[in-house]
């Protein structure tokens, strides 16, 4: 996934939309997965559609339908034609197939709060703007992991912050001692984001992503409907036969 993120960022800073629409766009994506599997749909697709969803979403504005597609043949092309060939070969009416998938998946529960404005109001309370635009790029590196799926965006932003104290060798052991959190979990999030940056130091995408891509599940060329749960984990048509 995070390579997808990666896709998703450099899609949303070539459309110019907000931090917080490509914030949106990580989460739709990675909670779409987290319940269907790769081979349900394309992630090449689906990462432009939960672009093209989190705009209207958050009140960006409805991206012109050329301009996302000729934005994803561009990104391709010039940016990931170590991993993909360099025409992109789906239209809008797939776009539209897959963002009605995402709707049913998510159960339209579409509002997401993200880190972003907690931060701002920690930095602003402790005094220190010169920690906000480092912190700011922690919490956007924090996209690539699964920690916004597991932990409430007040820790995250707390995290973040405390790593960029630590980093500008800022002493704000006082103002962290008068929270009332759970500074395990804090430090549980910093160990998340700290084996991240681990893994960037060893990794070389354009050398490595190639035969990851060759060995994850190969989706259909159109998307097809992710499979209904019934109450106990069963597909909605294994459970029926069980009865009968």
């Amino acid at each position: 996934m995070i390579f997808f993120a990666n896709l998703i960022q450099a899609l949303g800073e070539q459309l110019k939309v907000r931090q917080q629409v490509i914030a949106t766009a990580t989460v739709y994506l990675k909670r779409f997965y987290a319940r269907n599997s790769l081979k349900c749909i394309d992630p090449l697709l689906m990462a432009p559609t939960c672009l093209f969803l989190a705009s209207k979403v958050e009140e960006f504005g409805v991206i012109s339908n050329n301009r996302l597609l000729s934005t994803c043949q561009g990104v391709i092309k010039n940016k990931y034609s170590h991993a993909y060939p360099p025409e992109f070969n789906y239209r809008m009416n797939q776009v539209f197939e897959c963002e009605f998938f995402l709707l049913e998946t998510m159960d339209c529960c579409l509002v997401l709060y993200h880190p972003y404005r907690p931060l701002t109001q920690y930095v602003h309370d402790l005094g220190q703007d010169d920690l906000l635009p480092l912190a700011w790029r922690i919490v956007n590196d924090s996209l690539r992991t699964d920690i916004c799926l597991l932990y409430p965006p007040y820790l995250i932003a707390l995290s973040c912050l405390h790593m960029a104290c630590v980093i500008k060798q800022k002493d704000a052991k006082r103002w962290f001692a008068e929270l009332s959190v759970d500074m395990d979990k804090v430090l549980e999030i910093t160990r998340h984001i700290l084996k991240l940056y681990e893994l960037w130091k060893n990794y070389d995408e354009k050398k490595e992503i190639g035969s990851l891509l060759s060995k994850m599940p190969k989706p259909k060329t159109s998307p097809s409907r992710p499979p209904s749960q019934g109450p106990n984990g069963q597909e909605k048509g294994q459970s029926q036969q069980s009865v009968q």
